[in-house]
């Protein structure tokens, strides 16, 4: 292991709340499939890369091929990077595209940095259809003001990798960036179908300045030899094949993963592994058949399972066309898009941001939505952006939903929220899947949702989801308590429907209980949370008489739930008196079960027990700051 590795820090004790300026940047021109070198994939089929040159996937997507001059491909991903690296409350969105074949060479690498609202992806049918013989790397953001120190991770949001192998080659790098493919990032953040080979897979980046925090991550279905975790505080690996995890440092979470390191030792190295994944189904792709035309290969819904999806063939699943979807523009009306989800069409949502004053309205059973480049639907008026009818096997993938101004009652609404009239049209093995579906109540403008996400159907999967109240922004706020009284937001998650599932359930910052669990048989794999930064007063943050609100809090109805790997964590920066009294809140019952839980203090506030009142404190008392506090098992 590389000497660096052996500095890590202790974890963060917050994000960090400076990042308050904006480079507001121009769009990048798209570039089409170019040149006429033969192109084959995997399996030795020769794929006619010419023909996606008339399909149009916006301006904003930009798709190479390997005829291609390596120096051509850097130069626009560079652009792409200048542009994106600072512009974390910015508008633009971009995805680029590679059609099946290798790019770089062993003298020559394409090295790849991914900066805000930037999707990397491969179009082959395997992740080994595409080969990146270089680097694909998320660094630190330096903010001190020499633009070398406080280097840190805490606020590197809203990117994607997928689809494709990296060929880890750090040639013309310096001896610490050569030593692995660095992956630097927090929430909002996916890596998924990606074959990490010849080098370390590290996510801190640990050859910049300290403090080389970084606070999140979900890598799913993916292959990697030596994987650092380094300064990670939370992280879900799901569905996939390691050869070595480095360390721990809060709640480090594995369901289904070959390699993955025993939990035995819990808490001392904090780790929770689950054999295999209760329920999972990967995140549809866009790739490219041998005539050339893009198709979308949607996975189908699994149980218990264990390792990558493709290790054996094809992901399990069925392909449509793209010719079946209607390709949505940013300056498309919801009108026109709901007409075409009426049609029976599914819908592809180009890169940009959607602003909707009335909601999108999904209502056939197994409608694909799948999003490119992080498209964005932003509540105009107090819209619900999206409504998925009570209806079997419908996906939500790779798409944001922003509030707006005005109060939305909800951004994002599975099932009608009573039920039908006639009993609910479920399937068990078809659940509707929500996929990198991220949330934000603030940040770029102020933001106002009683709830983000409110799942009220049955038999629903979460597969990772982002829910934030946001701690920082542009939005010009004098202050904290500006900040509570503005952007408002009552809850994250409302879960009412029963057997519902979610792996990678990460909600921060509401302004009552962060998550509610009303729906029987519900289980989480990974939650975390922070609770919010700014209650002015202890007043302010009170539920009636109980100090405060719980960060995850199952309904006392409930008679079946199961939880693995949770933490809640408090920074009342705006008032440090403030206290809670619970970090968990749940039904004492032999089935409601929460196995390796815990809260941890960043610096200021008090969560007084891990749950319903048993365990000890987490303060910000000498010695106490960042050492969390751990329950094995509750009850």
């Amino acid at each position: 292991m590389n000497s660096a590795i052996s500095r890590f820090s202790s974890p963060l004790v917050r994000k960090d709340r400076r990042l308050s300026g904006v480079l507001l940047v121009a769009g990048l021109l798209a570039l089409g499939a170019c040149g006429q070198q033969p192109v084959t994939d995997s399996r030795g089929v020769t794929v006619n890369a010419a023909a996606t040159a008339g399909q149009d996937l916006g301006a904003h997507v930009t798709v190479f091929n390997p005829g291609m001059p390596v120096s051509q491909i850097q130069a626009v991903l560079d652009a792409a990077y200048t542009r994106q690296v600072n512009n974390e409350m910015g508008t633009d969105r971009y995805a680029f595209l590679f059609m099946p074949g290798t790019y770089g060479t062993d003298t020559q690498p394409l090295q790849v940095k991914v900066g805000y609202y930037t999707e990397i992806a491969g179009l082959g049918q395997a992740p080994d259809d595409v080969v990146i013989n270089g680097k694909v790397e998320v660094y630190n953001r330096c903010l001190g003001a020499d633009g070398a120190s406080n280097c840190l991770a805490l606020v590197n949001f809203w990117r994607t990798l997928s689809n494709l192998t990296v060929q880890v080659n750090g040639a013309g790098q310096d001896g610490c960036r050569a030593s692995a493919n660095f992956w630097a990032v927090s929430q909002a953040v996916s890596m998924r179908r990606v074959n990490i080979r010849g080098g370390n897979l590290s996510l801190m980046d640990y050859c910049t300045a300290g403090p080389q925090y970084a606070s999140g991550g979900f890598l799913a279905d993916s292959r990697a030899g030596t994987v650092i975790n380094g300064s990670q505080q939370q992280w879900l690996t799901r569905n996939s094949v390691i050869g070595n995890w480095s360390n721990g440092v809060w709640n480090q979470v594995f369901a289904g993963v070959v390699g993955a390191p025993s939990e035995t030792n819990f808490p001392a190295e904090p780790y929770t592994t689950l054999d295999t994944t209760p329920v999972s189904r990967e995140k549809p792709y866009l790739f490219v058949d041998p005539q050339g035309a893009y198709q979308v290969r949607v996975p189908a819904a699994r149980t218990h399972t264990r390792g990558t999806s493709w290790a054996g063939g094809p992901t399990a699943g069925k392909t449509v066309p793209l010719s079946d979807f209607f390709v949505a523009r940013p300056s498309d009306a919801a009108q026109t898009i709901n007409t075409q989800l009426a049609r029976g069409r599914h819908l592809l949502l180009t890169p940009g941001v959607y602003n909707l004053d009335q909601s999108l309205a999904v209502k056939r059973a197994g409608t694909v939505v799948l999003g490119l480049g992080h498209a964005t639907l932003t509540a105009v008026g107090g819209s619900t952006p999206l409504k998925v009818a009570d209806v079997p096997g419908v996906i939500i993938a790779g798409v944001t939903l922003d509030a707006g101004t005005v109060e939305s009652p909800v951004l994002l609404q599975v099932g009608s929220k009573n039920g039908n009239n006639g009993s609910k049209k479920q399937d068990p093995a078809d659940p509707t899947t929500l996929s990198d579906v991220y949330f934000r109540v603030g940040g770029p403008h102020v933001g106002k949702a009683d709830v983000a996400l409110q799942v009220n159907s049955d038999h629903v999967l979460i597969d990772h989801t982002w829910v934030w109240r946001a701690d920082h922004g542009v939005e010009g706020f004098s202050g904290d308590t500006e900040r509570w009284q503005t952007n408002t937001g009552r809850h994250g998650v409302v879960v009412n429907g029963d057997h519902v599932t979610a792996t990678g359930l990460f909600v921060e910052h509401f302004q009552q209980d962060n998550t509610v669990w009303n729906g029987e048989d519900g289980t989480t794999v990974l939650y975390q949370n922070e609770l919010p930064y700014d209650p002015p007063t202890q007043a302010d943050w009170m539920n009636g008489s109980a100090l405060g609100w719980a960060g995850y809090k199952v309904d006392d109805a409930v008679t079946t739930h199961r939880l693995y790997g949770g933490g809640v964590y408090v920074f009342n920066q705006n008032n440090p008196s403030i206290q809670t009294e619970s970090g968990f809140v749940v039904p004492v019952t032999p089935g409601v079960r929460l196995h390796h839980v815990m809260t941890v203090n960043l610096s200021a506030g008090t969560i007084r027990h891990v749950v319903n009142g048993v365990g000890a404190a987490a303060t910000s008392e000498p010695g106490h700051i960042g050492v969390p506090v751990y329950l094995p098992e509750f009850p």
